[in-house]
């Protein structure tokens, strides 16, 4: 006893340190759920976008368990305080947050001993065979073997939660439907003759543990004398009985590990059977007719089956209110919108690059003063903002043309050094969407006046996304982009399609790097997601080739708005942000 007592002893000082190490470990962070891990990976596209109200519930992992505790009968025969033992598996699946299914099955073994002397008058009242027909007194005694199967629904408690974000234990309870396979057999015999009981003459004042003791020592280990079968029921044993059972549980979970949780819980086996420790009667003078019901104590090491990188952990585990207490959070963290731009250009300080462009001078989308032909001269004070390429400029940005006629060698040398890095305005989107939004018309008129002042150039047209979504359809995106783009300008401007070289690269390269895979962020963070999403235009080299139209899902959509519905930030409604 002093050896069991320090292995429990032992398990809890383990349990402890575990759980107290593990605590500030990824077990408890909300799990990053991506669309492919729901059952409805479009709904669950749509519910980030702000189109659809409601996310799409995540794929799960099924949990298996092992189990194995105290299992003792509650009848008319007296027990030990640990009369027997029992072991078995489950496999649990979550339907919902609250709700689970569990299929359970238990091999259990119990005994029993009465230390209040039967005479064989009282054992006569017994109905039941062979049991019934015991001629003598005796101590009553019992051995039962029980294999038990059940499936329950399964409430959990612990897992709504309000004020932080994961739980580390749950509480539950439990109520099914089931059977008991029964073999209860009685020991009267020893060395081949019936046990004389008389001769024990118990001392009914002492220890109840001292009786059995006593008990003990007169038999032997063989429980001969099997319960007939009153119900003529045949069972998984030889002369066995099946019963209906209605289980009914209460437990408590405590998560190890995002894979493994330890429970303790407590089963009670209702059984309309009144023979399951082997006796109707608790005495002659207690002539209950109450039915016999199982009692299972156990420790259960329940283990969750199946990739983290395609499903979550049960749903019991997760609080279903974690999406909706993000959204909140991050509204509550969002920065006042301030649409102070302190040198005009247009350009918001939050995201001027160049807080103090001067006066009246053209910038980029970034707030920095645009050098269109990077001849180091800034356009506003550039008599020729786009200069032939291959010359040198004068203090007033013109290009120096040489009046003697050029031969063919300084011609090729002239091409050889083309500066093919000008720098062209780009395009930005919103979320979502490959729709060409009217604030970027000038930018796109001043390609076109580049192209039309040199028509001997093509344009490497080059569609970009931000980082959330998949490859494949950041790919189909970042190419609608790119050809919303130039079907703009062919349209518009007449110009012909031969000289776009059409590109794509989703979302690789881009301009602010290391931004989260996520809707829920910060301000600051979605204007720069808003910067990610564009269309590059550069002078084409020989190296430059139109790519192909990629296979993938549909994506975006040529609609003005960002495809988050709602109004999301104050400010210009054409922003994006």
């Amino acid at each position: 006893m002093t050896k069991k007592f320090n292995l429990v002893v032992l398990l809890l000082a383990f349990f402890g340190v575990y759980t107290h190490v593990d605590a500030q470990s990824e077990s408890f962070k909300s799990p990053v759920i991506t669309d492919e891990m729901t059952v409805n990976p479009d709904q669950n596209r749509e519910w980030r976008a702000g189109q659809s109200k409601y996310s799409a519930k995540p794929k799960n992992m099924w949990e298996v368990g092992v189990h194995v505790g105290r299992f003792s009968i509650s009848g008319d025969i007296p027990t030990t305080l640990f009369p027997g033992w029992g072991a078995g598996i489950h496999l649990r699946k979550a339907i919902n947050y609250a709700l689970s299914v569990r299929v359970n099955a238990m091999y259990g073994t119990t005994k029993g001993f009465d230390d209040r002397f039967s005479s064989a008058s009282i054992i006569s009242l017994e109905q039941l065979p062979n049991v019934g027909s015991i001629t003598n007194g005796m101590y009553r005694n019992y051995k039962n073997t029980t294999i038990t199967g059940s499936i329950e629904g399964v409430l959990n408690i612990g897992n709504i939660l309000f004020h932080k974000e994961r739980n580390k234990w749950n509480l539950y309870t439990a109520v099914g439907v089931g059977f008991a396979s029964i073999d209860t057999r009685v020991n009267n015999v020893k060395n081949g003759a019936i046990i004389n009981w008389e001769s024990l003459n118990l001392d009914p004042n002492a220890s109840y543990a001292d009786n059995v003791k006593k008990l003990k020592d007169a038999m032997d280990s063989d429980y001969e004398t099997k319960v007939g079968n009153n119900r003529d029921v045949s069972g998984l044993f030889d002369n066995g009985k099946n019963a209906l059972t209605i289980p009914f549980t209460v437990g408590v979970s405590r998560k190890l590990t995002k894979r493994v949780n330890l429970s303790l819980e407590h089963t009670y086996y209702w059984a309309d059977y009144d023979a399951w420790d082997g006796f109707v009667y608790r005495s002659a003078f207690d002539q209950s007719n109450d039915s016999d019901n199982g009692q299972y104590t156990s420790l259960r090491l329940g283990i969750n089956l199946g990739s983290f990188d395609k499903r979550t952990e049960p749903l019991y585990w997760l609080n279903p209110l974690d999406g909706a207490l993000n959204d909140v959070a991050e509204l509550k963290q969002r920065p006042k919108f301030d649409l102070t731009d302190s040198d005009g250009d247009g350009v918001i300080d939050m995201l001027d690059q160049e807080k103090n462009s001067p006066s009246g001078a053209a910038v980029d989308t970034r707030g920095v003063t645009l050098d269109s032909d990077k001849d180091g001269i800034p356009d506003y004070k550039d008599d020729e903002p786009y200069s032939p390429p291959g010359y040198e400029v004068d203090s007033r940005g013109v290009a120096v043309i040489p009046d003697k006629p050029v031969t063919e060698s300084k011609l090729n040398e002239i091409l050889k050094n083309t500066k093919t890095d000008w720098w062209l305005p780009m395009i930005h989107f919103d979320l979502d969407k490959y729709f060409v939004k009217p604030e970027f018309y000038p930018q796109l008129q001043s390609v076109a006046s580049v192209m039309k002042s040199h028509p001997d150039i093509k344009i490497a047209v080059t569609g970009y996304t931000d980082v959330r979504m998949g490859d494949d359809y950041n790919r189909v995106l970042s190419y609608n982009r790119a050809k919303a783009a130039i079907d703009y300008l062919v349209g518009t401007y007449n110009l012909p399609r031969e000289r776009f070289v059409l590109q794509y690269d989703g979302k690789a390269d881009p301009i602010i790097p290391d931004l989260p895979a996520s809707h829920n962020i910060t301000k600051k963070q979605e204007m720069q997601q808003y910067i990610n999403r564009r269309v590059e235009f550069r002078v084409a080299t020989a190296e430059d080739a139109e790519m192909a139209a990629p296979t993938g899902p549909k994506a975006g959509a040529d609609t003005p708005g960002s495809s988050r519905k709602g109004s999301k930030y104050s400010g210009n409604s054409n922003s994006g942000y």
